[in-house]
């Protein structure tokens, strides 16, 4: 095959296909004596492989996948995707919480916060940070935004995480990830601490109940992609038949 023949598949240029390869994304293509690239199956294959990545991982974890999977490193691209559906059940569990808080709101009007599962405070901005995978200064720039509002020790000056505070990062967290704009998050956590309309909030995750199902159909169709790959490549450890045949 041409490298036009693997673009057109998939309606990409064929610097693309070139880019891929020198990344890592594609393995080694052969040459012909005048220099030329030939491309087989196994390529194509690989291809279908990380384009099917991208939507259910993101760039960087599917470019990370193929990359140690052409360098032999399988376990270190079987965590890669272990992180993903790891991070993506934790989404789950924390929309189930919102979802039970903004019903709770809803039902009783109360303004008992959002629910969520929070550990005995104070934390500090470090322990919250760590706790949700941001650096402390995305957590200070939520502060900033009015999303965040933890109070300080009167002592050390220190910021201190109360649990109500670390539900509202988790929240934050979720809907940024999501792909909410700051202004809207703070409007959200906002409604919840009010306990006024939660309009806003049960359209938010409505959405992200929605992209967590398209991240987790686009999972599947990944690992079909990439069991169709590996089963091709030579050398497939232990033996194992990937397709289950």
């Amino acid at each position: 095959m041409r490298p036009a023949d693997l673009a057109r598949e998939h309606g990409i240029s064929t610097q693309a296909i070139r880019n891929y390869e020198r990344d890592g994304c594609l393995p080694p293509a052969e040459r012909t004596p005048t220099g030329y690239r030939i491309y087989t199956e196994l390529h194509a294959s690989a291809l279908r492989a990380y384009l099917s990545l991208v939507p259910a991982y993101g760039h960087a974890t599917a470019g990370s996948v193929m990359t140690a999977l052409h360098a032999e490193r399988l376990d270190e691209a079987l965590t890669e995707l272990d992180r993903g559906h790891a991070q993506l059940l934790r989404d789950r569990e924390t929309l189930t919480a919102v979802r039970e808080a903004v019903c709770h709101l809803t039902d009783d009007g109360a303004a008992t916060g959002p629910g969520l599962p929070a550990p005995p405070g104070p934390r500090s901005v470090g322990e919250v940070a760590h706790r949700l995978g941001v650096t402390p200064a995305t957590l200070r720039a939520w502060e900033a935004a009015g999303i965040l509002a933890p109070a300080r020790d009167r002592a050390t000056g220190h910021r201190r995480y109360l649990p109500a505070d670390v539900r509202d990062a988790e929240l934050a967290h979720l809907l940024r990830r999501g792909g909410y704009p700051l202004d809207r998050i703070a409007t959200v956590l906002r409604q919840i601490r009010a306990a006024g309309g939660t309009d806003e909030l049960a359209a938010a995750v409505d959405g992200w109940q929605q992209r967590l199902t398209t991240r987790g159909l686009a999972m599947l169709t990944a690992s079909a992609r990439l069991a169709d790959y590996l089963a091709l490549r030579p050398g497939r450890p232990n033996g194992l038949d990937l397709k289950g045949t």
